[in-house]
């Protein structure tokens, strides 16, 4: 095992955070002020008195249960997942990667929910699914592509083109081929049946009779129409034996039978109004046309375009069963969303509708990925409402696998309990229990509790914590502390942070509960564990309180801010009051910073590595200079560093539009596209800002994108090269900081210490503190471990938030004092995966394998990693544990199916016998 090769640190970044508001309020009434404002009335010396609790663990709501798929274990369904797809036909695999999908969203993983919905557009077969999988990924992606707001833009990427998911056809190998929509031209004399002249060797030997009117046609062409044409000119039918047939009873008009006459003859429509149209694809129903059909339907695609469209052709479209007309019509309703909802009313309506879902199915355009994407859209905006139960309700009747039908019902139930309808979500929560769903028992719980049974709630979660007492959940331990007081629910809270240090509740309820003990500084501790790897909106507010409790009113004004940042709409106690408005509030009350003063104190907190202080500082700024596009940019950094991947984004669009030059605005959108994936695309933005001017920020951003995206040595003269053009411009220490930062890395990355030692010092000299730790790597790989020990003890010394220091520092300890400074990684941050599989690599290297896989499968229960399940593959393979490894190997493969060294380890074990 000695062999097996560990990454030198691992990433660290929490999951996403539970988004429900907890009812923290000091007001005992609804009616009464926030306390703040009460106070301000009778005279600002208010103030200084102590704020009264807001923290009472009588105010806090119970966690919110997640509306999502949540397998007991996750790895072993992945693992599943993976075999069935490695031995379904390509036709099969779309349902598999959607049901993937489900898992990885129910860990917070956004990157592989994007990954498996774009293999499920990869393998999809029909318009349909193609559609709904391209809708899906744009809708997912709707924040980070270049837009200013079009419906009908698009990113140029085939999987996520919506025009492109029209074409039939099955091509599953051609990915990443861009999409053509851009250079397509509506010409209906070719892309449908159009207007050649009827060739004049064709005779007319038969004649219809409509209204008065006469229309000559040949008839062996027409009764090539269809089979009942073709009974009624050859077969026995009187019109066989007569050359004059009447035909005005039939609904057709002699103009429109003329352009019958001549699709016959020439397989082409030609360029007819819209009622011609539908009159004529009325026709071909009645008469069983199938090509005059679908080219009628052809024809009325060209003429969907927005809502209007939609509303003219949808009926006529799915009364007529026009497969390509209401797919049109879909594609125009699910390219809007989620505005469509509300906009577009006629097609919503018939959606819910038992009878317009009736229609949709008809023609192949209703299904479960359908309702599946309609009912997440629906959930982000109001999840009470009657659109959202029906799209739910259509989730749950095309679902046909176990674990589809264990998600609608999940989520059904979960709708119904927020509703209060106690009785209607258990029995749902029980049928999704059924189907394998064990998380959907703490959603009966809860119903029970709702209706008066406490008791029992507590009694039935002590049972399936017994069921499951090999593998237990956190969520186990934290739901039934819900059903009990004192000790016993202490004991549970700190069981379920054990099992699941990520779990928000149990870290706000003893923090709560120590406020209300009068220990304020202890529930400020308490709440900060969390905060330290997992920033979320409701602990920084509930820190607020306790700030406010010590009368810390700087500390309180940070938090505000930090959520502000966060979620701008944020709601305080308990959705009563603006974050804003508090904010206001506090701002009377302490010293006000001019530019410089900000200035100053963001060098301070981005030196001593205070991410929230940083962005608290940086919204004051914002506050004074709105539209600086600099500032969102900075802040969209500090965000990335706090693993708010959303709220960066976001701030990274306001860099762009409130960018002061062309060229500052290609840099911002060079950054959208490397954080979106699309690392040429960034490079050309950034040569693009380049050509206009050469600032710091596009030389800066061309390093950066084309060391991520070549590793030759080549590559690496010229990242040097740019990151010295960079810091020959203008620009900030912060940012120049950085600049030496990363130069220093490529130096090292090259071999030339020295050079990378210089950078080095300079950027600490300008207060990049972070330097430390590349100084600290050149003197180790100099081969003097004391003094980057020494080095990394500075940083840990200065940074606020100092795990990754920790866990650097441990690469040059001894033995002993590396599992002291893992040990205090994992305390400050149990996300990061490192010191999980080094201290498993040591129990192996002991011969220690149980307590070495059972050291992986702590960290594993919560996160979601690739060089976890890799490590304990390999452990497994090494005890003979074939089918273990198989599994671990699979559901890494998951994650990243091109990853080679479990691609090896897989087909090493995938023949063992057990």
């Amino acid at each position: 095992m000695r062999s097996l090769r560990l990454t030198d640190g691992g990433g660290g970044g929490g999951g996403k955070g539970d988004s429900q508001v907890h009812d923290v309020s000091v007001m005992e009434e609804e009616t009464s002020p926030p306390p703040l404002q009460a106070e301000h009335r009778k005279g600002r010396s208010a103030v200084t008195e102590p704020a009264p609790s807001s923290s009472s663990v009588s105010k806090l709501v119970d966690p919110a249960l997640e509306p999502y798929f949540k397998p007991l274990d996750y790895v072993t369904t992945l693992a599943c997942i993976h075999e069935q797809l490695e031995l379904a036909s390509q036709e099969e695999k779309s349902p598999l990667y959607l049901e993937q999908s489900f898992v990885f969203r129910g860990l917070s993983e956004m990157k592989l929910v994007r990954r498996s919905l774009r293999s499920a557009r990869q393998f999809a077969v029909t318009v349909h699914e193609k559609l709904v999988y391209a809708a899906w990924l744009r809708h997912e992606k709707r924040d980070e592509d270049l837009n200013d707001g079009s419906s009908t833009y698009c990113s140029g990427r085939r999987l996520e083109c919506l025009d492109s998911a029209m074409a039939p056809g099955f091509a599953p190998h051609l990915p990443s081929d861009p999409c053509s929509c851009h250079s397509l031209t509506t010409d209906l004399s070719s892309s449908i049946p159009g207007s050649a002249p009827v060739s004049s060797s064709v005779s007319n030997d038969i004649s219809f009779h409509i209204d008065g009117d006469i229309v000559h046609c040949n008839r062996q062409k027409m009764a090539a129409l269809s089979i009942p044409f073709f009974a009624m000119l050859n077969g026995g039918f009187s019109e066989s034996q007569i050359a004059d047939i009447e035909f005005s009873e039939n609904g057709i008009t002699a103009v429109a039978m003329r352009a019958i006459d001549r699709f016959s003859k020439t397989g082409r429509l030609g360029h007819l109004s819209p009622d011609m149209l539908l009159e004529i694809l009325s026709f071909s129903n009645r008469f069983c046309c199938e090509k005059l059909k679908d080219a009628c339907d052809e024809g009325l695609t060209a003429l969907v375009r927005n809502a209007q469209d939609v509303a003219t052709f949808l009926d006529y479209g799915l009364e007529e069963s026009a497969q390509a007309l209401v797919a049109y019509c879909l594609k125009v309703f699910l390219r809007e969303l989620p505005n469509s909802l509300w906009s577009m009313p006629h097609i919503t309506n018939m959606l819910c509708a038992p009878e317009g879902r009736a229609k949709f199915e008809a023609v192949g355009h209703s299904s479960f990925a359908l309702y599946s994407l309609l009912s997440q859209v629906s959930l982000e905006g109001d999840k009470k409402s009657a659109l959202t139960v029906a799209f739910l309700e259509g989730q749950r009747d095309y679902a046909t696998s176990h674990r589809q039908k264990a998600l609608a019902m999940h989520q059904l139930g979960c709708i119904m309990l927020a509703k209060e309808q106690y009785v209607e979500a258990q029995s749902l929560f029980e049928a999704a229990a059924k189907e394998g769903h064990v998380y959907s028992s703490a959603g009966v719980l809860r119903s029970k509790h709702k209706q008066g049974f406490k008791a029992t709630s507590y009694e039935e979660a002590s049972r399936i914590i017994s069921d499951y007492l090999l593998t237990p959940a956190g969520w186990m331990f934290q739901e039934r502390s819900l059903y009990c007081d004192g000790n016993k629910k202490i004991v549970d809270l700190n069981k379920a942070t054990e099992l699941d240090p990520t779990l928000i509740y149990p870290y706000q309820y003893r923090a709560a509960a120590l406020m209300d003990e009068q220990k304020v500084q202890a529930a400020v501790n308490e709440i900060n564990r969390i905060l330290g790897f997992k920033v979320t909106p409701d602990c920084l507010e509930l820190r607020a309180y306790f700030c406010l409790a010590l009368q810390e009113y700087e500390g309180a004004i940070r938090d505000v801010r930090a959520l502000l940042t966060l979620n701008p709409k944020y709601m305080m106690f308990g959705g009563r009051v603006g974050a804003w408005q508090l904010l206001r509030l506090l701002s009377q009350h302490v010293e006000q910073w001019t530019k410089a003063d900000c200035w100053m104190q963001l060098y301070d907190r981005w030196s001593s590595v205070d991410d929230i202080g940083s962005l608290a500082v940086v919204h004051q700024m914002l506050e004074s200079d709105p539209g600086k596009g600099l500032l969102f940019f900075r802040q969209s950094l500090l965000l990335l560093r706090l693993n708010c991947p959303k709220a960066a984004m976001r701030s990274l669009r306001l860099a762009r539009e409130h960018a002061s030059s062309e060229y500052e605005r290609l840099v911002y959108e060079g950054w959208i596209l490397y954080d979106s994936g699309h690392r040429e695309e960034a490079l050309q933005k950034a040569e693009e800002s380049i050509c206009i001017h050469r600032s710091f920020e596009a030389f800066f951003l061309k390093a950066y994108a084309l060391a991520d995206t070549s590793l030759d040595p080549a590559s690496s003269d010229k990242v040097v090269e740019l990151l010295e053009e960079a810091l020959k411009c203008p620009s900030d220490g912060l940012r120049k900081g950085q600049a030496l930062n990363n130069l220093g890395s490529v130096y090292v990355d090259c071999g030339k210490f020295e050079l990378a030692a210089d950078c080095y010092v300079s950027a600490l000299k300008i207060r990049h503190t972070r330097a430390h730790q590349g100084l600290a790597r050149v003197y180790a790989l100099q081969g003097d471990r004391k003094s980057a020990h020494e080095e990394m003890t500075r940083l840990i010394e200065k940074a606020r938030n100092n795990a990754s220091a920790y866990e650097k520092r441990s690469e040059y300890c001894e033995r002993e004092m590396t599992m002291v400074d893992l040990s205090m990684v994992t305390q400050l941050d149990p996300l990061r995966t490192y010191p999980y599989r080094y201290r498993a690599a040591v129990l192996m290297d002991a011969h220690k394998e149980r307590e070495a896989i059972m050291e992986l499968s702590k960290a594993i229960a919560f996160k979601a990693d690739l060089q976890l399940l890799h490590l304990r593959a390999a452990f497994h393979e090494c005890n003979e544990d074939f089918v273990g490894a198989r599994r671990d190997c699979r559901a890494a493969l998951s994650m990243d199916p091109s990853h080679l060294e479990t691609l090896e380890l897989h087909s090493r074990v995938h023949n063992q016998e057990p």
